[in-house]
């Protein structure tokens, strides 16, 4: 059963590690402002949970379990609210979106 976890938990952190990644090439690749701003949202939520999944499979039952979860709820409801409010704000100071780009064609338009 051991072993089970831990493979199941260095899932979790390898997949955690490549949402990172990603998300960081995405953030240095994307055209503007609120498609990088996307990429860094999703990796703060999604990579998070998965590398925190498996630190709590790791821990096992313990208070350092308790402290992940609450870790866990705490990033669940700051990271939406705070990419939420940088972009708007964006929006508010007179940023405007990219319109260039459409969606049913994926590519700039000429």
């Amino acid at each position: 059963m051991n072993q089970v976890l831990d493979v199941l938990s260095w899932v979790l952190l390898s997949c955690g590690g490549f949402f990172i990644l990603v998300g960081g090439i995405g953030a240095l690749r994307m055209p503007s402002f609120y498609t990088r701003m996307h990429a860094a949202s999703v990796t703060d939520t999604m990579a998070s949970f998965l590398v925190i999944g498996g630190l709590i499979l790791q821990a096992g039952w313990s208070l350092a379990t308790v402290k992940l979860v609450a870790i866990i709820l705490f990033l669940m409801l700051t990271s939406p609210t705070s990419s939420y409010a940088v972009a708007n704000a964006a929006l508010l100071s007179g940023m405007k979106p990219d319109t260039k780009f459409k969606a049913n064609k994926g590519g700039r338009e000429s």
